[in-house]
């Protein structure tokens, strides 16, 4: 009987056949995109950059375009704020400053005006050609003053409003003044009654206006002041910004050169750096000029012209004071006084107040000379004042008349001292502004084309030092 083998193990010649080995599935295919998706030209400009930046090549071509585009906008703001402040300069010097002194010179000759009139209508029928032509003068200096002042403002501002409000004021005064000469020489007791009329619209419409004006442009002139001297830093950081990149592009180059010097980037640094040095010392000599025509002009020429109107002011109620005879009355602390007497004291006080300080801010000899005569004068006027009011109060109104507007020995010849002096103070303290002010606009000068051509000479000298860079790669 045949037994069946228990071996596993195959017989000689019967191995099962090799089973062959499976390939490898295919790599899933990224998804498409969908039809109509297209990247944008920044993404594709982006991912450029990126390439470009993983070469040398790539990597200069990047810097030179950045030193480039930081010089050319270091030169541009550089160019856009001096240009800004030189013009806020030459306002300081050609337009606010002198428009402010005609309106104080509106202000003085409507003022000095008023005070003729009334000096004329008190000596009657003996009005002298001097006082009526000083009238007539005046008159026509503040119509002159206003058609100048008129070409120079702007057509809707506050100050346009003013300039028309007082030339439609002006013939109206005028005719009443003729009005009060008239009837005043023909004996009619009217005539003072004008005057006062006159006088009110003087007092109450035509000086708080012309004052107005003066404010208004005075606040333009401060305002010119402010954008004329404040440091330009947004061209000031970007000047250090762009010498900075400068200097490690030229760090860069030499540790991968071992050259010490690129010639294009030398050259842009020192371009950059003219031009930075010239902003800093060009605008900081500017910037002292202005402030010292401020300081030792403007100032004094604000609390000289304050101290004239003052002068003014007081003159005219002294005047009135007689015109008036007791008609204005006002009670001060429970005591009724002469109201036209108590508006003379107040602007004569401030008028020692005004001289005080301008003596204060006098910083040379030719300043402070007149300001001490108009003292002088003005301590004078008040002795001459108390003596005519004396008489006046005793019933001599001829002699306090005489005291007044007399030849000889009358306030008028005091007030006639203070206001040349301080006119003299005046004409001192505005060729200290223009000599100040004017080197001030003219350290500017040149400023802004410079920058702008020296900022292209260094843009192309940073991308001509980048090119020789590049140029080594080829």
């Amino acid at each position: 009987m045949t037994q069946t083998p228990t071996s596993s193990t195959a017989p000689p010649g019967s191995a099962l056949p090799a089973v062959p080995a499976q390939p490898s599935p295919p790599p899933a295919p990224l998804p498409a995109a969908p039809q109509g998706a297209r990247r944008t030209a920044f993404a594709e400009g982006l991912d450029r950059l990126r390439a470009a930046a993983t070469t040398e090549p790539g990597r200069l071509r990047i810097i030179g375009a950045v030193l480039a585009l930081l010089v050319l906008a270091f030169g541009a703001v550089t160019a856009w704020e001096t240009t800004d402040r030189a013009a806020a300069a030459d306002a300081v010097l050609t337009s606010s400053q002198p428009l402010s002194s005609d309106a104080a010179d509106i202000y003085r000759s409507l003022a000095d005006a008023n005070t003729a009139a009334s000096s004329g209508f008190l000596a009657g029928g003996q009005e002298t050609a001097a006082t009526r032509d000083r009238y007539e003068s005046d008159i026509r200096t503040a119509a002159a003053k206003l058609v100048n002042a008129a070409a120079n403002s702007e057509p809707d501002s506050p100050s346009a409003a003013t300039i028309t409000k007082l030339n439609r004021l002006l013939p109206e005064y005028k005719g009443l003044v003729e009005r009060a000469r008239t009837y005043n020489r023909q004996g009619f007791p009217v005539g003072g009654a004008y005057l006062r009329y006159a006088n009110e619209k003087m007092q109450q419409e035509m000086l708080p206006a012309a004052e107005d004006l003066y404010k208004k442009e005075k606040q333009r002139l401060r305002a010119d002041y402010a954008d004329a001297t404040p440091y330009p830093w947004a061209a000031i950081a970007l000047g250090v910004a762009a010498l900075a990149a400068l200097a490690w592009a030229q760090h860069r180059t030499y540790r991968r050169t071992n050259r010490v010097l690129n010639h294009g980037l030398v050259a842009a640094t020192a371009a950059a750096a003219v031009v930075l040095l010239w902003l800093v010392a060009g605008h900081s000599l500017a910037r002292a000029g202005l402030h010292d025509s401020y300081d030792h002009g403007i100032r004094s020429l604000n609390v000289l012209h304050d101290a004239r109107i003052a002068s003014l002011k007081a003159r005219g109620n002294e005047n009135l004071t007689l015109v008036a005879r007791g008609a204005e009355t006002k009670e001060v602390g429970g005591e009724v006084r002469d109201a036209y007497d108590h508006d003379f004291e107040q602007n004569i006080d401030r008028l020692g107040a005004g001289l005080a300080e301008a003596a204060r801010l006098a910083d040379d000899g030719d300043g402070r000379k007149p300001v001490d005569t108009a003292a002088g004068n003005m301590t004078e006027w008040k002795k001459r004042h108390a003596s005519a009011r004396a008489q006046d109060e005793n019933g001599n109104y001829q002699a306090a008349l005489d005291k007044v507007i007399g030849a000889r020995g009358a306030t008028g010849e005091c007030f006639d001292g203070v206001d040349g002096s301080l006119a003299e103070a005046i004409g001192h303290e505005q060729r200290e502004f223009r000599l100040a002010a004017g080197d001030g606009r003219d350290a500017m000068t040149g400023l802004p084309a410079g920058a702008a051509v020296l900022a292209v000479l260094g843009a192309a000298g940073a991308l001509l030092g980048i090119g020789r860079r590049l140029s080594e790669y080829r």
